[in-house]
């Protein structure tokens, strides 16, 4: 079978969408597959891959669901069912992309098989819930969210042009593949960052670039952990710089920005080189000033704009956090250490400024120290935003990874 995209939807509601994008890719030379995701009511249109099909991959068959009457139970053998489907395929070398269409179900249908496939591969889903909160759906891949703008229930001039854009968006990504990392390219660091440590990993970001080594920044949001983390459990991760390790605070207070409890994890397991900092450990994430719960509203807030407000993390919140940084860090199989910053973690985390507090950062680093067995933890008497600081973590993890300082470096 020579290579296609496959465009997932509940031909039984979406069948006339999903000819009409499956013309327009044809139209532009690409090769599609049609799997029916439904469950309800014959097809509109005839698929590649039939409802029978998919249910088999899950597992099940459509007598059964449909004896169950439980719309919930299908919708997720549906699911289940098109990432076998789609992983099958990939596995075979004959998928080019993933093109989804639906509302809520029709979501939940695509985007499954979307995140078990691999960063790179096209992926883009046509849905009534892009314009809304979309992590569920994303998780840590790069799948494309256009908003339907209208119900995807029927063609008009609206519904034609939006999903005209589609099949053109992901026609454009699978004939202009850009070419990525092959053997013998320089090798990649992860490094984390947020806006109150960017001079910090700015200059280390240089400084591995000076020494051949190409660098991908996350932005710790919670999404950009589960990103990072999920490239190391990959295997495309040749060394970490996990400057800014706030993410766990909002796991374990409570903040928006959570990359969940195996945040700090994988390159412990993968055994790859790491350098670990305490890097915006002061602060735990909100949005606005109102989505701070009632109960915390006496404590220390910082309004950074009318969308972010930031609340500072207690002495006995950096206890437990460090034990937790500590603790993960120990727990590698491969060469790692720790640099904490003695003047401060982040931006707001220095003498004078808004979350300066030497007794939080005392019970932090002294947690960190305790509990990270026999992994170097090393702290300096510099701010994390300090370019000697930057300067120490890059060329820490250079010597862990085996490269060798340039001549005359000091």
């Amino acid at each position: 079978m020579a290579p296609s995209v496959l465009i997932v939807a509940t031909l039984d509601t979406k069948g006339a969408e999903a000819h009409f994008v499956r013309t327009k890719l044809a139209a532009c030379g690409v090769a599609t597959t049609l799997v029916d995701a439904g469950t309800l009511h014959p097809p509109h249109t005839t698929p590649d891959v039939t409802r029978e099909q998919v249910l088999a991959h899950a597992g099940t068959s459509l007598g059964e669901l449909q004896a169950s009457g439980e719309r919930a139970t299908a919708v997720r053998a549906a699911a289940t069912g098109v990432r076998a489907v789609a992983l099958e395929l990939h596995a075979r070398g004959e998928l080019l992309g993933v093109l989804g269409l639906g509302g809520s179900a029709g979501t939940t249908i695509a985007t499954e098989a979307m995140r078990a496939l691999p960063i790179g591969l096209p992926k883009l889903m046509v849905s009534t819930l892009a314009s809304g909160h979309t992590r569920g759906y994303v998780g840590d891949k790069d799948i494309l969210m256009l908003n339907s703008v209208v119900d995807v229930l029927g063609l008009n001039r609206i519904s034609r042009r939006v999903l005209s854009n589609a099949a053109h968006a992901m026609a454009g990504m699978v004939l202009r593949q850009v070419r990525v990392t092959e053997d013998g390219e320089a090798p990649l660091v992860a490094a984390t960052m947020f806006g109150v440590t960017t001079p910090c990993v700015e200059r280390a970001k240089r400084e591995l670039e000076d020494h051949g080594v190409e660098v991908l920044v996350f932005h710790a949001t919670g999404a950009g952990g589960q990103a990072m983390e999920a490239l190391i459990h990959d295997g495309l991760v040749s060394g970490v710089l996990d400057i800014t390790t706030t993410e766990l605070a909002d796991e374990l207070v409570g903040g928006v920005l959570s990359a969940g409890p195996t945040r700090l994890t994988a390159a412990a397991l993968a055994g790859i080189p790491q350098v670990v900092s305490s890097g915006a450990l002061d602060m735990v994430n909100f949005h606005g000033l109102a989505s701070v719960p009632e109960t915390w509203r006496t404590r220390q807030l910082h309004v950074h704009n009318a969308h972010v407000t930031l609340m500072r993390t207690t002495v006995e919140e950096n206890r437990r956090l460090g034990a937790e940084l500590g603790s993960k860090v120990a727990a590698t199989c491969g060469p790692a250490e720790i640099l904490l910053p003695q003047r401060g973690v982040s931006a707001l985390d220095r003498e004078g400024a808004a979350f300066d507090n030497p007794a939080a950062r005392h019970a932090l680093h002294s947690a960190i120290r305790a509990h990270a067995g026999q992994i170097p933890v090393r702290e300096l008497d510099l701010h994390i935003n300090d370019e000697a600081f930057a300067l120490e973590a890059a060329r820490t993890l250079l010597r862990l990874m085996g490269i060798v300082k340039k001549t005359g470096q000091t």
